[in-house]
């Protein structure tokens, strides 16, 4: 029987967003100043096989070439991609939110990840981000989130990580990679952990299946019931049921603007792991103030409490005295 899963893995490109056209175009002119020879984008899917920074490598005749490739490559990367959502996978990150630990590891640097999720209300459904810049091997990048004591410690759509209670670590068997490429396959599969592949990617389906994923997804949709069974009728909960809770507090602009611009007037916007925590503050001088209340009023005389008809009497007098 099926382990049930603790932690779902991301890849970005071609997964999360759409990549064919975005990358292509980025990649395309670094391929011309480098010499790399790919001149079409069924070359350029194809380094993906493999670790694609690897497969940059192998084009060039030196190592100097492939670090000024990879480093152009990635500095493009910073400055041009901004490749749309796909459709649908908006709420399939919500839902797995609510109560999976979620993690996302890609080739693009981190700078771009972090664009990515903000633009798309999905930065703090994610726990731990390992991008190409600080982990560009995915092997390894995964074999450090399965060490580390802390990985089963969730995001919930909110600033703040878990705190209540003792989260278990995830292990291969209770971790699933959700990818569109054969490459990241192989690798996860041989750290041993599960993979689902995604049919509208840089791979077809039947490459997938090939590579090792245990099944793959013609629509979004499909993760979530492949991986929760009946369970995925369940919506999204707590700050992950409610659209907008996910934004990172980094823009200071109008309420409801989504320009960036500012007017001068308004605070900047709170974020939800702020307003939680303001909220707590809160109740907890509410209760204090209630139980200084409550002291005082146990020691009136005859255990006389002020109520409803207290206050009606004191208007009156008021009204009398004002006369």
């Amino acid at each position: 029987m099926t382990s049930p899963v603790r932690a779902v893995v991301f890849d970005l490109d071609g997964t999360l967003v759409q990549t064919r056209v975005a990358s292509w175009e980025v990649f395309e002119p670094i391929s011309r100043r480098h010499g790399l020879g790919v001149d079409t984008p069924a070359q350029y899917f194809e380094l993906f096989r493999g670790n694609v920074f690897t497969s940059i490598r192998g084009l060039c005749s030196d190592d100097g070439q492939a670090r000024a490739a990879t480093e152009d490559f990635l500095a493009a990367l910073r400055a041009d991609y901004t490749p749309p959502l796909v459709p649908g996978m908006h709420a399939v990150v919500r839902r797995l939110a609510s109560d999976r630990t979620l993690a996302v590891m890609s080739s693009n640097a981190m700078e771009v990840l972090r664009r990515v999720l903000v633009d798309n209300e999905l930065a703090y459904c994610f726990a731990h981000v390992f991008g190409g810049d600080v982990a560009p091997d995915k092997r390894a990048a995964l074999r450090a989130f399965l060490a580390d004591a802390g990985s089963g410690y969730g995001r919930r759509c909110s600033a703040d990580y878990d705190e209540a209670g003792e989260a278990e670590r995830p292990d291969p068997a209770t971790t699933v990679l959700v990818t569109d490429t054969a490459g990241d396959v192989r690798d996860a599969r041989e750290v041993g952990v599960r993979v689902i592949g995604v049919s509208w990617g840089m791979h077809t389906a039947a490459e997938l299946t090939e590579a090792g994923a245990e099944f793959v997804a013609l629509w979004p949709q499909e993760i979530l019931s492949h991986l929760l069974g009946d369970d995925a009728a369940r919506g999204p909960t707590g700050a992950c049921a409610v659209p907008g809770s996910a934004v990172p507090a980094t823009r200071t602009g109008s309420a409801g603007c989504g320009c960036g611009c500012s007017t001068g007037t308004e605070e900047p916007p709170e974020d939800p792991g702020g307003r939680r925590r303001r909220r707590r503050r809160d109740a907890t001088v509410a209760l204090q103030g209630s139980a200084a209340e409550l002291a005082v009023e146990a020691h009136r005389p005859n255990g006389h409490r002020p109520g409803a008809s207290d206050d009606v009497l004191e208007a009156m007098r008021r009204i009398c005295r004002a006369r």
